[in-house]
C-alpha cells in the first residue's frame, strides 16, 4: 500500500520527470517474461539525479522509522535496490546488507553480502515490485539466516494481484512510495498520456499476461 496520496503523486512526478518510468501504450515493451507491456520501469535512473535520489532516500527513511521504528539493519535486494538501500541506511546511520537472487557458486558462497547477526530486526528496501517473487525470495534468505524481517518498502509497485496475494500469504507488510494508479493519474494530469491511453494502460494492469495493445 502507498503511504499517502501526496507522496505517491510526488514520487510518480519525479519518476516520469527523469524517465525512470516510460509509458508507451501504442508501442509496448517486451519484458523478460515475454509479457507485452505499455510501461517500462528502471528506478536505478534516480541515482543519477542528486535532488531526486535525496528525495527518495529521505522519504523512504522517514517512512521506515514511522512504520517500523529504527531497525538494526537495512537490506537491499540485488541488484536494483542496492544503491537506494545504501542511501537509506546511510541516512538512518544503520548497517547495510544486500541479498543476491541465489548464493554464489564460488568463494564464500554467500547469498547475503555484509554482516548480519541472528535475531536482528531488518527492513528490506526494493526499487520495484512486479510479481513479488524476487523480493520474497530475498526475504526468505534473510529469515533463513535468522533475521527478523519487519517489512518491506519499495519505490514503486505495479499493484498486480499476484504480488498482493504473495505478500499476504507470507504475512509480510509492503509499503510503497507510489503505485500504478497514482502514476496514471499524474501522467494524465500532466498530459503525458490521454484519457484513451489511460484506459488502455488500466486494461493492461488488470490482466498483464493476456494484454494486447491491438
Amino acid at each position: 500500500m502507498i503511504f499517502n496520496k501526496h507522496t505517491a503523486k510526488k514520487t510518480a512526478e519525479v519518476l516520469l520527470q527523469v524517465n525512470a518510468i516510460k509509458l508507451s501504450p501504442e508501442e509496448p515493451f517486451t519484458w523478460a517474461s515475454g509479457w507485452k507491456s505499455p510501461i517500462y520501469c528502471d528506478n536505478r535512473i534516480v541515482l543519477s539525479y542528486p535532488q531526486i535520489r535525496n528525495y527518495i532516500r529521505e522519504t523512504m527513511a522517514k517512512q521506515i522509522e514511522k512504520q517500523y521504528g529504527k531497525p538494526d539493519v537495512i537490506a537491499g535486494v540485488a541488484t536494483g535496490a542496492i544503491g537506494i538501500g545504501i542511501l537509506v541506511a546511510e541516512y538512518l546511520g544503520l548497517p547495510f546488507v544486500y541479498v543476491r537472487p541465489e548464493a554464489k557458486s564460488h568463494g564464500r558462497k554467500n547469498q547475503i553480502e555484509g554482516h548480519l547477526e541472528h535475531g536482528q530486526n531488518v527492513v528490506v528496501v526494493e526499487d520495484l515490485i512486479s510479481t513479488g517473487k524476487s523480493s520474497l525470495n530475498a526475504v526468505a534468505a534473510l529469515k533463513e539466516a535468522g533475521a527478523n524481517v519487519k517489512g518491506m518498502i519499495a519505490i514503486f509497485t505495479y499493484g498486480f494481484n499476484v504480488s498482493k496475494e504473495s505478500f499476504e500469504a507470507e504475512d509480510l507488510t509492503l509499503h510503497t512510495l507510489s503505485n500504478y494508479e497514482s502514476l496514471l493519474d499524474q501522467a494524465l494530469e500532466t498530459n503525458y498520456i490521454t484519457k484513451k491511453q489511460q484506459d488502455l494502460l488500466a486494461q493492461w494492469n488488470a490482466n498483464p499476461s493476456e494484454w494486447n495493445a491491438n
